[in-house]
């Protein structure tokens, strides 16, 4: 994994691991359920606890996305979100919070206004990377040029069936942490955490990862609890977007403090 440029994201999983924490990540989509509110929410989600905020790009086409992060990402679309207003909510969250603010977007749509220019006023903005669910290494290397230049980490995204040489290629292509998907499959709250997510985290260690962070079906501060037996932080996203759907902002921030709470380590 390349550390030799400054790792926002490093940054913050280290502080975690030095105060006996899981880093706790939270999703919320950009624009929902307006551009206002978006920004609230993801600033009470910074300052009630997580570490890392990761900020969803709408698209048209999200084929990861399980059915509330589907619905919320559509309604931004249908109230006229742009690509261009995530700049905006980026720098009011990074100027309101001390999170660490990343993008997950699909390829797309960084390639349709320019790697270089995404990534320039994404930088400007205080961003500290882009999670990039659709984009593999081999094909990456305008965002490998453009990620160091404006010193931005790339974070891949490993999975169950990921092959070994897959494993380690992602390790060694990303900066900051990797993604390891705990299943197959689309996004969405679960009652309980995937047994396969030991394992994916397992390799991805062994391959040479510094820190790995594990998404996909969190909902529950035990599940947190127990992600942090073997990973080094924590991804949540359907439940905080529920939440947001269902309470506002605030209760982003109740949600927030009650997941952290099973971030401590013993």
């Amino acid at each position: 994994m390349s550390e030799q440029i400054r790792s926002l994201t490093a940054q913050k999983i280290e502080q975690a691991r030095a105060e006996g924490r899981t880093a706790f990540i939270g999703y919320l989509p950009a624009g929902y359920p307006s551009i206002d509110e978006s920004i609230e929410a993801a600033v009470q989600l910074g300052n009630n606890g997580a570490d890392i905020i990761e900020i969803g790009l709408p698209y048209s086409d999200p084929v990861m996305d399980g059915e509330v992060i589907q619905q919320a990402t559509g309604q931004a679309l249908e109230n006229g979100f742009r690509v261009a207003d995530v700049f905006h909510i980026v720098k009011e969250v990074t100027s309101r919070t001390d999170a660490a603010v990343v993008i997950m977007t699909y390829w797309n749509l960084v390639d349709r206004m320019g790697v270089d220019e995404f990534s320039r006023r994404f930088a400007e903005a205080g961003g500290a990377g882009l999670v990039t669910p659709d984009l593999v290494p081999e094909e990456a290397a305008e965002w490998f040029e453009a990620s160091d230049k404006y010193e931005l980490d790339r974070i891949f995204l490993t999975a169950p069936s990921s092959p070994d040489d897959r494993v380690k290629l992602t390790v060694e292509s990303s900066r900051g942490f990797v993604y390891a998907v705990s299943i197959m499959g689309i996004t969405g709250a679960r009652t309980s955490v995937s047994d396969a997510a030991e394992r994916v985290v397992k390799r991805a260690h062994q391959a040479g990862a510094p820190r790995v962070c594990v998404g996909l079906g969190i909902s529950e501060p035990e599940h947190v609890t127990e992600i942090g037996t073997y990973a080094d932080g924590a991804i949540v996203g359907t439940a905080l977007v529920a939440a947001l759907r269902d309470g506002g902002p605030a209760a982003v921030g109740e949600l927030t403090r009650h997941l952290v709470s099973g971030a401590t380590k013993n």
